[in-house]
């Protein structure tokens, strides 16, 4: 027996109540004696008891089953997903991948997740890992959660089917969802395929950043993201819960889905948001403004003004700042960069940075626009705007270095000659005569 709908609260951190069965939210308590319905009255906490109102995060669930009804926990071998990032030294040379190839043989998300690097760990409650993961099954009798960290989902390839204990969400490239810390759930493919990216967050829980001199409006609104409403599953048989714990996987036997959520209320949830909604900031002037301005959401660290990790955006924008180099100019970062493309091309580079790729530039580890993007760019018409369309890219900018993983740096689609691309960069000094 199920109750299934696909239907959406909006608004970001909200305190939502939502119920599939008419009379499962207890009136006035949290968990009243008699639970309606003979369901169990359960509490999912991420954060501290004593954190302050305005950043406590914890909901309540009342289900058919408690979630402590399960087999014991045995270790699960997944030999792509890695959950340390010490292994070796890091060098600073630039990187980048070709897409992650799609499977040949039946690989559910679980199965198909391939972790590209990081930094600090579940332990320290800091840093991030980062994964791609590429699908042609549906998970099977099979459910997942991170006692490690969140989890961001940015779909590439193909749609994906979350079914979550607090309902279902269904993205697409271009739309993305974060998982919250210790959440159960499943992916289907209704594609029969699917390549994306995750990002696996330590630290702080993802928050939307603040906008300061910005004012009340812009860059991503909370009414544009989407939490579910209640669905549930009653459902017995023989089946498995996988669990990422201290950067390890470890399995158990289930006799019945964890979806078994049939009201809840609070404001620790699972959510989406389509980046297509995005408010882009830029300048009217002149100078290529930083690209905090693409800031979707951040982890705050314990450095104020600094983040445990960022996820920023390049959506389509108008580009009018005039007597300036307009595409992303040649930096060097504190921090260190990862970055992906979901859609259509990417302003600083000409070639070789495709949908379903990606590139590493750690701390100061210099880079920019190829040579072909520099001398368009440098030779461009400023007197008329510049209308990118058809793109969005992304980054997971972390403060710590991204270690690579053994796997990603020997990855036969990894791109062994990156650093060419600035190869056709010129001599153009001509210092005046006498």
């Amino acid at each position: 027996m199920s109750q299934s709908n696909t239907a959406y609260q909006s608004g970001f951190g909200n305190e939502f109540a939502t119920e599939a069965v008419p009379g499962t939210l207890p009136v006035g308590r949290n968990s009243p004696q008699r639970v309606a319905h003979g369901l169990y009255a359960e509490q999912l906490t991420g954060t501290a008891f004593t954190a302050p109102r305005g950043s406590n995060r914890r909901s309540w669930l009342y289900r058919i089953r408690p979630a402590a009804m399960h087999g014991e926990f045995t270790p699960f071998v997944q030999p792509h997903l890695h959950g340390e990032f010490s292994h070796a030294a890091v060098s600073p040379n630039q990187l980048r991948w070709d897409p992650l190839p799609l499977p040949t043989t039946p690989t559910d998300f679980i199965e198909g997740l391939y972790t590209m690097g990081g930094n600090g760990g579940p332990a320290a409650h800091s840093g991030a890992g980062i994964h791609m993961y590429a699908a042609n099954t549906d998970m099977r009798g099979r459910w997942f959660y991170n006692a490690d960290g969140e989890l961001l989902i940015v779909p590439q390839l193909g749609r994906l089917r979350l079914r979550t204990e607090l309902g279902l969400i269904e993205i697409e490239p271009q739309q993305i969802a974060v998982i919250p810390r210790g959440v159960r759930f499943a992916v289907e493919l209704p594609d029969g395929q699917a390549r994306g990216y995750v990002c696996e967050n330590f630290g702080a829980q993802l928050k939307l950043p603040d906008l300061g001199p910005i004012g009340s409006n812009g860059l991503a609104n909370p009414r544009d993201f989407e939490t579910p409403v209640a669905a549930y599953e009653d459902l017995e048989g023989q089946f498995e819960l996988v669990a990422k714990f201290q950067g390890r996987l470890w399995r158990a036997d289930i006799g019945h889905s964890p979806l078994d959520v049939v009201g809840w209320h609070g404001n620790y949830a699972p959510y989406r948001y389509d980046l297509r909604h995005f408010n882009a900031i830029g300048s009217i002037s002149y100078d290529h403004p930083d690209p905090s301005i693409f800031l979707v959401l951040h982890s705050a660290s314990d450095t104020p003004g600094t983040s445990n990790l960022d996820f920023v955006i390049f959506p389509p924008r108008w580009l009018v700042a005039q007597d300036t180099f307009r595409p992303p100019w040649f930096h060097r970062n504190i921090a260190s960069e990862f970055m992906g493309l979901i859609h259509g091309a990417y302003d600083a580079k000409a070639e070789g940075f495709v949908p379903g790729g990606a590139s590493l530039h750690n701390c100061m580890t210099g880079h920019g626009p190829d040579a072909a993007t520099f001398d368009k760019a440098s030779h461009a018409d400023l007197s008329r705007p510049d209308v990118i369309t058809d793109t969005m890219a992304f980054m997971f900018e972390t403060r710590g270095v991204i270690c690579p993983s053994e796997q990603a740096v020997a990855a036969t689609h990894r791109q062994r000659g990156y650093q060419a691309c600035w190869s056709g960069l010129r001599n153009h000094f001509t210092p005046p005569r006498g």
